[in-house]
């Protein structure tokens, strides 16, 4: 018995299936220019074919498998056919059908969060990313936030918070500073004329003193200039005779030797250091008494 494989095979099976294709009306491919459409039902069933593609390409980019070229192609892909969708959005709308574009959902990060979609030329739906290709090398970084730097204030922003309550002018509208400087203008009050009445007292009894002090004075005026007389001729004899001190010569009292006496004196003394360095003590001794036994100073 022939299987179903061998009988779709057969010749009149063959001819039987292309029959019934040619009965059946041409397959409607979608038009290049959304523009073309003037049915508002063909339009939408356009736009329903995208969608399905669109589906089944984010379904397959979802593999992290297919390699960065295989990714980044069906992501040119879906962009190309989301832009393409956008058109037919466009158009019907334009025939007086929904307003798709309006609730469209929003591009999120690998987090979820909402992002804006890159669209440099303000036109059309922009270029997103799909499933794995926003794990892409280059695309990574165009999710993550720069991080925040903290603003720094300007005057006007410290100058706006300032008023006249930042200066003191409000200070006595709640009548508690009122209260505290009275009390404290009272005792500074009191201070001041005691003070006051002190120095009162104080100048009463120098003018009973002055005249005490008068018939003193004369005498005691003059004791005063002649010690100064005094002091000042002191000074001027120190004076001269520390000039005279200076003039003096100076006069030695002890003999100097001469050149001749000195080079003698540093000869012998280099004998002496010789004769230590390479003859023995015994030799030296014996010396040391020839010189005495003849009378030799040096």
């Amino acid at each position: 018995m022939a299987r179903n494989e061998e009988k779709a095979q057969s010749m009149l099976n063959r001819f039987v299936t292309m029959k019934e294709s040619e009965k059946k009306p041409p397959k409607a491919r979608r038009p290049y220019l959304a523009s073309e459409c003037r049915d508002l039902a063909e339009a939408d069933k356009w736009r329903q074919q995208i969608l399905r593609e669109i589906g089944r390409k984010v379904g397959e980019i979802q593999n992290e498998g297919l390699g960065e070229h295989r990714l980044r192609d069906l992501n040119d892909e879906v962009n190309k056919l989301l832009r393409e969708r956008y058109h037919w959005e466009r158009r019907i709308s334009e025939l007086g059908g929904p307003n798709y574009w309006k609730h469209a959902p929003k591009m999120t990060d690998l987090d979820g969060n909402i992002v804006e979609v890159p669209n440099p030329s303000g036109r059309g739906p922009g270029y997103r990313y799909f499933g794995a290709a926003k794990k892409l090398p280059g695309v990574r970084e165009l999710f993550e936030k720069p991080p925040e730097l903290r603003k720094r204030r300007t005057r006007y922003d410290i100058y706006k918070r300032i008023d006249a309550s930042y200066y003191g002018y409000r200070d006595d509208e709640d009548g508690i500073l009122e209260r505290l400087e009275k009390n404290a203008e009272g005792e500074m009050r009191k201070r001041a004329v005691d003070e006051w009445r002190r120095l009162d007292e104080v100048r009463k009894e120098a003018r009973k003193g002055a005249t005490e002090v008068v018939s003193v004075g004369a005498a005691a005026a003059k004791e005063v200039l002649f010690e100064e007389e005094e002091d000042v001729v002191e000074e001027e004899r120190i004076e001269r005779e520390r000039e005279e001190e200076k003039e003096r010569e100076f006069v030695v009292h002890v003999p100097l030797p001469d050149e001749k006496e000195i080079e003698k004196m540093v000869l012998e003394k280099k004998k002496m250091d010789l004769l230590r360095e390479y003859a023995s003590e015994d030799l030296v001794e014996q010396q040391t008494e020839a010189k005495a036994m003849l009378n030799i100073q040096r």
